[in-house]
């Protein structure tokens, strides 16, 4: 656990002085009670156990003292607590090389099977969204809560020339941040339009932590070769400063194999390297998966992770509220026992 206001600890010292104040007092009143000519019947008044019971309250409240300046400091704590991330976009390579059989039945049929596993375990607050990419990018499903939705764009697919893995990158933030103003013309391949009179200022970007933005997090399953647009490294900087992760999944096996497509043929093999620099450089993960039950293996477990998580998180509330039920309960003792608060 650590301190976000450390200095507000420096007011611990004045602890020293309530507890020197409370034994000047118990002296006060003990010459107070010497004034008594007969100090049986005093004893006798305050019974046996009077003589520890007055000490529980002042020790509570000194208690509830120190939790509530500790509560003062800030503190916080790693603590698993359920994801705040609301939105889950999932980018799908759907390039040639996708169709080798290295996974079966193909590694397109299978990454489909799986990503709709995926999304069913999903919860229901959390929407999901789908980009498309081989040579350019495409959404082919815009955020949504409906899973029906998300099913049929998963079915929809199509296979198409190209590898553009930083396209689905940079065009899954865009989906992400539609009012951010990102720059697409290295997807379209047109040049970006001057702004006109009436088209709203770009707004101004500054960097955050990479990892930061709990909101939304990006998905990319892909063998990885990249053979046009964006550098993907380049784009996964445009994520890590954004405080995006982007998770990456690599399928096909790493030998790879010789698979035809419209006339050419090529030997696709999986580009670990890449993907793993991918998440590496906005503190995501990089997962393998070998065969079609390594591929669900892997999306199971990035449910759990996208469900649950762990975080530093501020803990000052939990510190109140305990120093609170120590007053109500120094309170209510005081006043079972001798019939007052104070």
């Amino acid at each position: 656990m650590n301190f976000i206001w450390p200095t507000m600890l420096w007011l611990l010292l004045a602890v020293p002085l309530l507890v020197g104040g409370y034994v000047w007092l118990l002296r006060r009143r003990k010459k107070t009670a010497l004034r008594y000519a007969n100090l049986a019947l005093v004893k006798q008044a305050m019974g046996k156990s009077a003589a520890w019971r007055r000490h529980v309250p002042p020790a509570l409240l000194l208690l509830a003292v120190i939790v509530l300046l500790l509560a003062s400091a800030r503190p916080a704590a790693v603590i698993t607590l359920p994801s705040q991330q609301e939105t889950i976009v999932l980018a799908m390579d759907v390039s040639g090389s996708m169709r080798a059989a290295d996974v079966q039945p193909n590694r397109l049929v299978a990454s489909q099977a799986a990503a709709k596993a995926f999304v069913a375990e999903l919860p229901r607050s959390v929407r999901v969204a789908v980009v498309q990419f081989a040579g350019t990018a495409a959404v082919v499903q815009p955020p949504t809560h409906s899973r029906d939705d998300v099913y049929a764009a998963i079915d929809r697919f199509q296979l198409q020339r190209g590898t553009a893995t930083g396209s689905g990158i940079v065009l899954s933030l865009a989906t992400i941040f539609p009012e951010a103003g990102i720059d697409l013309s290295q997807i379209t391949g047109q040049k970006a339009m001057p702004p006109g009179p009436n088209d709203k200022p770009k707004p101004e970007f500054t960097p955050v932590e990479p990892g930061s933005f709990s909101s939304a997090a990006i998905i990319m399953l892909t063998d990885g070769q990249r053979t046009t647009g964006p550098d993907p490294l380049e784009a996964a900087k445009m994520a890590a400063e954004r405080g995006v992760r982007v998770y990456t999944v690599g399928i096909g096996t790493k030998d790879g194999e010789t698979i035809g497509f419209e006339g050419w043929s090529m030997r696709v093999r999986l580009d670990e390297d890449a993907l793993k620099a991918v998440a590496n450089l906005t503190r995501a993960d990089y997962f393998y998966a070998g065969t079609a039950e390594d591929l669900k293996k892997v999306y199971q477990g990035l449910s759990t992770r996208l469900v649950v998580e762990k975080k530093e998180t501020e803990i000052s509330a939990l510190f109140a509220v305990f120093g609170a039920l120590l007053v109500a309960a120094a309170a209510a003792l005081s006043v079972a026992w001798f019939g007052r608060v104070a």
